[in-house]
């Protein structure tokens, strides 16, 4: 499913060799904010629940929490500044 949608956005999947994080350093870097930033964090009572703070996790990461590495930027900003 996943791979048929990111196909149907023109966008190339590509895999890193297994057991080699460090050559997917910016999917790692986000994985360890979820990690510190969300899901230690996370209270819910229902898969209902975690659905919606997920959705408002992954608003607030991309369209107002500011990235070090994209010089304060937002990611949504970083985009719009490329396209």
């Amino acid at each position: 499913m996943h791979q048929r949608y990111v196909e149907d956005l023109g966008i190339r999947h590509a895999y890193i060799k297994l057991g080699t994080p460090q050559l997917n350093g910016k999917v790692e870097r986000s994985h360890r904010s979820d990690g510190q930033e969300f899901y230690q964090l996370l209270s819910y009572k229902a898969d209902v629940d975690l659905e919606i703070k997920l959705s408002e996790w992954e608003r607030f990461y991309n369209f107002h929490r500011p990235h070090g590495a994209l010089n304060g930027n937002t990611p949504y900003e970083a985009l719009r500044e490329k396209l």
